[in-house]
């Protein structure tokens, strides 16, 4: 007759004492309470793999830690794999690799890959600012969540008071942010599926609100506006400069005199510091080049064309001439990045080659055949058109002192 094991009692188990050897006092079914001479008692569970039939043990923990009813429970549960040929030890295992790896690959950790590889794509301001309102907004939530656990009904909750506050072009961002930031993680294998990428659609699109600008027939406000506004030299020759060149507030901001070509009278703006990380070249008109002049005296022994007041060594703020701007009683008419759409609108209306002006205006063509013609940038024609618009703009400083100002300036016509 076989021996059969009589499962053992909470008592037995407590009153259990320590020996010169360790041992084990059997529960049943391959579940054993091993006694270790400095009086530990743990629970193992011996059994016989899956297809190699070996006897081994896996631990259940410690007692009282884990109680006799757990290691049951535990013991159940490994029969139930076995029965389908799971070996529970490797079981075990890989759901300590797999809950390791979910820890160390949460949303914060694949938010910090996100920012490494977008400054290798984009300006560094750029990606920084995006990461910024990602820091602000999702990462308190999400920092330390495992990556394959996010689902859109927690998005939706981070989400929602942001939009009760009308924010809606900031969910747009952060939306694309976040999405960014599931596709790396999907590239990575961490995750099979980006449950977030339709979440978006979820919120009420913004409103799209053109940049403030003025009419073309109000530039000679402008430039007496500009004449008489109590703001640094500097500053007023950042707006004049950013005027004249047609350039965007941050490259007009950063402008470096390593990149200016007095010889050739342009100005190569590096990838870097481009929106479209594409090289820029800009023909330099006399008045530009008279704005060089006038700043030559102030910043030439400097890095940067407009140094910033409180650091030299840096430049200014792009928002300077937005600021100048407001003090001149522009507010909520024109901002500064509103003087490229007044250049283009002049522009447009002189009856110039539209894909002239898009190129002066350093916007990337769509077509992919019209782009690569497009790659020589119509200097020449482009030399025409900005020595026609620097002279628009200093006709429209009549009566007024322009820092662009130069001698022999020429009538302007309408071509």
């Amino acid at each position: 007759m076989a021996n059969i094991t009589r499962p053992l009692t909470n008592t037995e188990i407590k009153q259990a004492k320590a020996k010169e050897k360790e041992y084990n006092l059997a529960d049943g079914e391959g579940l054993a309470l091993r006694v270790k001479p400095n009086g530990q008692k743990f629970w193992i569970f011996n059994y016989s793999k899956p297809y190699t039939k070996k006897r081994t043990n896996i631990g259940f923990g410690t007692f009282p830690s884990v109680s006799l009813a757990d290691a049951r429970q535990k013991r159940k549960e490994a029969r139930e794999l076995l029965a389908k040929d799971i070996d529970p030890k490797v079981h075990k295992e890989e759901l300590i690799k797999k809950n390791k790896e979910a820890l160390e690959n949460t949303f914060g950790v694949f938010a910090d890959k996100w920012l490494k590889l977008k400054r290798q794509q984009v300006k560094e301001e750029t990606a920084n600012k995006a990461f910024q309102s990602l820091d602000k907004h999702i990462l308190p939530s999400l920092k330390n969540v495992p990556i394959e656990t996010i689902k859109p009904k927690l998005i939706i909750g981070i989400l929602k008071p942001i939009e009760a506050k009308g924010s809606l072009e900031t969910i747009k961002r952060l939306c694309r942010v976040i999405n960014e930031v599931m596709r790396l993680a999907l590239a990575e294998g961490v995750i099979e599926v980006n449950y977030l990428s339709d979440v978006t659609k979820l919120f009420a699109a913004p409103k799209k609100t053109n940049m403030a600008t003025i009419t073309p027939d109000r530039l000679p406000e402008l430039m007496q506006a500009l004449n008489n506004a109590s703001i640094m030299k500097i500053t007023r020759c950042l707006v004049e400069w950013q005027l004249h060149t047609m350039t965007r507030p941050i490259e007009s901001a950063t402008a470096r005199w390593q990149d200016i070509d007095i010889e050739n009278k342009v100005w190569i703006i590096p990838e870097e510091r481009m929106k479209m990380k594409k090289p820029h070249t800009i023909p330099l008109t006399p008045q530009a080049l008279s704005l060089l002049e006038t700043l030559k005296e102030i910043s030439g022994h400097r890095e940067y064309l407009f140094p910033s007041h409180r650091n030299p060594k840096s430049h200014v703020n792009s928002q300077t001439a937005n600021m100048a701007l407001k003090r001149m009683g522009f507010a909520g008419e024109l901002v500064s990045h509103g003087l490229r759409a007044l250049a283009s609108t002049t522009l447009n209306e002189q009856g110039f080659d539209p894909d002239v002006i898009e190129a002066a205006l350093a916007h990337v063509d769509k077509n992919e055949v019209r782009r690569a013609y497009n790659r020589a940038e119509y200097i020449e024609r482009r030399r025409v058109l900005m020595s026609w618009w620097s002279e628009h703009i200093q006709q429209a400083s009549m009566g007024n002192l322009s820092v662009a100002s130069f001698k022999g300036l020429k009538v302007v016509g309408n071509k």
